[in-house]
This record gives structure tokens, sequence and C-alpha cells, in this order.
């Protein structure tokens, strides 16, 4: 299901460890195993995940047929990843996972270490094995000192409904405030408000609203510009022969 088209900002008003949803039930999620390691993310596994849950990484995706969005550039998102602050992978063993004949409801979570040695635990020692299944992910972008920005949050839709998403965000969350970052947003479709509100997401002070940029080029002839569609992208191309001619003339040539 491709993302409305009708955004807003929210930025983060409290910690989610404090939200008032913080009380509804969820389903028991299968173990899991939280990574903040670029290296743990493969770019083809990330693309699939976002093609299955229908997340595309464009506010205005291109429709593949039957409901489903154009999958994601790997290029592109290999670049977005390099790019990103943070990234936060989440793993599951494929024994767990619902289409498995052995999986099981419930057991513990293998990312509950105690707090101050977890981190320390997944980026020293664990890795995702070949029998861990990319299930979840989201990251952040920030000017490193000031502001930040929350994206891509998508867990496997088998598993969604069952606090994964929520310990995503909690996740990037902590790390920011732990960086001293407390200016963070999100830019969330209709669909996916109340999930933010749930992290403890809100409007801010300002009540500030998003804007795309939508100018379109020019395509008067007489602007010696001709407009070409590549894509979801408008190429503005000039008329070479024309202008090289304009000069020589001009040179006397």
């Amino acid at each position: 299901m491709a993302i409305s088209s009708v955004l807003s900002v929210v930025s983060a008003s409290h910690f989610p460890f404090s939200s008032p949803y913080h009380h509804l039930r969820r389903r028991a999620h299968p173990p899991i195993s939280i990574s903040t390691d670029p290296s743990h993310v493969d770019v083809l596994c990330l693309r699939d995940l976002l093609a299955s849950a229908g997340h595309s990484c464009h506010r205005f995706p291109a429709s593949a047929g039957e409901g489903l969005v154009e999958p994601a550039d790997v290029g592109k998102l290999r670049t977005a990843i390099d790019h990103s602050f943070i990234l936060v992978s989440v793993f599951c063993r494929a024994r767990f996972l619902p289409s498995s004949a052995t999986a099981v409801d419930d057991g513990p979570d293998e990312t509950s270490l105690a707090l101050g040695f977890e981190n320390f635990f997944e980026s020293n020692f664990w890795a995702p094995g070949p029998d861990h299944h990319l299930i979840g992910f989201g990251r952040a972008v920030s000017d490193r000192g000031l502001t930040a920005s929350i994206h891509d949050v998508v867990v496997m839709p088998s598993l969604q409904k069952q606090g994964i998403g929520r310990k995503i965000v909690e996740r990037i969350i902590r790390i920011l405030t732990n960086k001293g970052i407390y200016d963070i947003s999100a830019l969330c479709s209709e669909k996916e408000r109340f999930f933010f509100e749930a992290c403890g997401f809100g409007k801010d002070p300002l009540d500030s609203t998003t804007m795309m940029y939508t100018r379109t080029p020019s395509t008067d002839q007489k602007d010696n510009f001709m407009v070409k569609t590549v894509g979801r992208m408008q190429l503005v191309v000039p008329h070479p022969l024309e202008l090289y001619l304009s000069e020589k003339e001009h040179c006397g040539g």
C-alpha cells in the first residue's frame, strides 16, 4: 500500500517510554535481535523488506500494479544507508517466523540484556547468521549536533502490531538523546500518525507544516529548454545544436 501524499511533521515531545499508549496489549513477538551496526544491513534484503510491507522510500511512490509500490532503487538505497546517521535492524531466526512450520508463539527476547551492556554486546560480539532474517528496520538522518529526523520505519507484515516498530523508534531516540540531540522529527502519513503518537511524538510548539518542493520547469519553447520525463523525474535538457549555432554566428564563424 502506497504512502499517502498527505504528510505532516511531528516532533518528539517526550520520551516514547512514557507514551500514554504503552498499556495497549500486543501479541508477543518471537525472539528478535536488534543491531545498530551498519555492516549488518544487506541492501537487497532491505529492498525486499520494504517491498513486502508496501513501503516506499519516496514520498510520492510510483505504483507497480495490484496495489504494490515500485521497489526501491538499490543504488539510491545504498547511498541513503551510507549517509544515514543511525541504522536499526531487527533480525529473527527463520524457525521463529510465522511462515515456519516450527514457529513458536512466544519466547524470550534476545535483546533483553542489561542496559549499558546491550549495545556493547551487539557491536562487538553479535552478528546475524545465515538463518537470521531481516524483519524490521528504521533509520535517522541528522546534522549530528542539533536536529534529526526518522525515516523508513518498517516491519515484516506478519509481525506487525507486536511492538517491534516501537522498539526500533525507541532505540533510535535513545541513541539520539544520548548524543544530546532532542529536536527529533518524523515525516509521516495520516495512517502512520497514530503509530508515532504512540511512540511519544506530537505536534511541535510552532505547529509547523511540511512543504514539498513542487515547482516544475517551464516548457515554453522560447526558453530553449526541452523537458523529458524519465521515470518519476523530469529532466530539463537544452537544445545543444541551436545553442552551438547561435554561439558560432555571434563569433562571426
